[in-house]
């Protein structure tokens, strides 16, 4: 996944950033990554690599999976498919158009059906310019091929995975993934669990947007859900309603300074309380999540 724009931050920490989304001090060699699997609930399991999470689904009718994470992975998280039940999932769904969430398409994308948003296939097309540097469009074979704009569903081993469109969060073209029997609910890089989470700008996302989303899903889940959040371990319910309290809390200490007339280096000095400061130890730092909210609403 990404982060805000090479304009907003440090050239080290640029180069960090161009590696992946999360709290990268779990993977420090890309060569030397391990997929590690979560079974969550039912027949829907966790894997996890270097980047996003991976939400699984298993059955006899195939797998399909949430999310493909990066590139470099891809050998290795097709072993941990294996294990259970097929090399190849059948569908993938992905939850927004970021390298670390997508990049596998091009590894499984001959042999599967890859399924996102509109907005997805758009920015995999013209992928924006993100970290100061513009990547090569997608080749069509790892291209979503079946697109939708609100909501859809794939009936498959007994479950209804039915995707849901949030717009203008994470990005323009976020997908949520509802397993309705399992009780489980991927939600991409709408939920980095307990950590500052990065908001695209250039891609259509905002820090309201997220927040929206965020409190439209926690009206929706059911309490007693398993949560697969884009980065971080399996979560619940709780942890998305304190995740969005941090959300609420933070961004209006920023926009009560920006209406105070205090400008960025005076926002960023003052800095957040200390209850944040394990939010900001992340790949998102306060200083970096500050300029988020204040760059996202400013363009308002």
């Amino acid at each position: 996944m990404q982060r805000i724009c090479a304009v907003l931050v440090s050239s080290s920490f640029l180069l960090s950033s161009v590696l992946a989304h999360g709290d990268d001090s779990h993977f420090p060699n890309r060569q030397d990554v391990t997929v590690k699997t979560t079974k969550v609930n039912g027949n829907v399991y966790m894997l996890q690599g270097r980047g996003g999470n991976v939400g699984a689904l298993v059955g006899m009718e195939g797998i399909l999976i949430v999310d493909d994470d990066f590139k470099e992975v891809s050998v290795k998280l097709s072993a941990a498919l294996k294990e259970l039940g097929s090399a190849s999932p059948r569908y993938i769904f992905n939850t927004h158009w970021h390298g670390d969430h997508t990049q596998g398409n091009e590894f499984f994308g001959k042999n599967s059906t890859i399924v996102a948003h509109v907005n997805v296939r758009k920015r995999l097309l013209d992928p924006p310019v993100i970290f100061g540097r513009k990547t090569e469009p997608y080749a069509s074979f790892a291209l979503p091929i079946i697109t939708y704009t609100e909501s859809m569903s794939i009936h498959i081993n007994g479950e209804e995975v039915k995707a849901v469109h949030f717009p203008n969060g994470h990005t323009d073209g976020d997908t949520v993934v509802f397993f309705m029997k399992a009780n489980v609910v991927h939600l991409g890089d709408d939920f980095f669990v307990g950590r500052f989470p990065f908001v695209d700008i250039d891609s259509g996302g905002s820090v309201q947007g997220l927040i929206n989303n965020v409190a439209e899903l926690i009206g929706q889940i059911s309490a007693d859900a398993k949560l697969i959040p884009g980065h971080g371990s399996v979560s619940t319910y709780q942890d998305l309603k304190n995740y969005h309290q941090m959300l609420l809390e933070t961004s209006k200490i920023v926009q009560d300074a920006m209406k105070a007339g205090k400008s960025l280096d005076e926002i960023k000095k003052a800095g957040l309380p200390e209850k944040f400061k394990e939010a900001g130890s992340g790949f998102i730092k306060t200083e970096s999540w500050i300029e988020t909210i204040h760059r996202s609403y400013s363009t308002k």
